[in-house]
């Protein structure tokens, strides 16, 4: 059975959206109850940094629509540090903070590594197995960015796959370094497109966005896919994102 494709941005609160995304008249309380009407999916990006209490998950839950899914970005405590499987108490720190509240509302988690992290097949096993399925009921689904060239190898393909975790297709023309990993190891996928421009009204062309309407159709074949422009243009990200579930309708 095919998956859903589901598109958004990262975050939703972005100044230089108002007037562009946002209607100039519309009160900041609101940005993300309207942002979810528009889009079908928004990465939280601030857990990145911090981490934020049992009530503004559930304000979030309850301000968006019934089948819309929210990424989670895991903490930059967990990823950037020397020993990966040494993050045990962050990992608790940043799963405890009440993101389960989502319900059915939560989707992957994503797991970014900075690019001077390189393979190390040993401690990247021992990160994986400290990630759990499932807390409070609710199922958790892991999904894994690297950005060093090391990761680009059959070992670490197999060793996503043993865990069932995703390998993050990210794609930025300005890190041309990175590897861009299109491997299916898990029940679903996801891409983070970073290369949206400004002199674009929806960030890319048409035909740009026809491929991602082709690659994101093959990667539901077998499982549900998550895209979300992120970065590049980000002024352009919301347009580019209705553009593509526009297409995808």
């Amino acid at each position: 059975m095919a998956g859903q494709i589901r598109v958004g941005v990262g975050g939703w609160t972005y100044e230089p959206w108002r007037g562009v995304f946002y209607p100039a008249d519309l009160t900041q309380k609101r940005e993300l109850e309207y942002a979810s009407s528009k889009l079908t999916s928004i990465e939280i990006n601030g857990t990145y940094y911090s981490t934020f209490k049992p009530d503004s998950w559930m304000k979030w839950r309850d301000e968006t629509p019934d089948d819309f899914v929210f990424a989670v970005k895991a903490s930059r405590y967990c990823t950037n540090r020397k020993v990966l499987s040494e993050m045990g108490e962050s990992m608790e720190r940043f799963l405890g903070q009440g993101m389960t509240a989502l319900g059915d509302k939560l989707g992957p988690v994503n797991w970014q590594f900075m690019g001077t992290k390189k393979f190390d097949p040993v401690d990247f096993e021992g990160f994986l197995k400290l990630l759990p399925k499932e807390r409070d009921g609710v199922r958790l689904r892991h999904a894994l960015e690297v950005r060093n060239p090391t990761f680009d190898t059959p070992a670490f393909y197999d060793l996503a796959a043993k865990y069932g975790a995703a390998i993050v297709y990210a794609v930025d023309d300005e890190a041309p370094e990175w590897p861009r990993i299109d491997q299916p190891t898990a029940d679903f996928r996801y891409a983070r497109l970073m290369s949206s421009r400004e002199d674009e009204p929806t960030g890319m062309t048409s035909a740009e966005l026809d491929g991602i309407v082709k690659q994101t159709r093959d990667w539901a074949k077998t499982g549900d896919v998550f895209a979300y422009f992120i970065a590049g243009a980000k002024v352009r990200n919301p347009a580019a994102a209705q553009a593509l579930i526009a297409k995808l309708t």
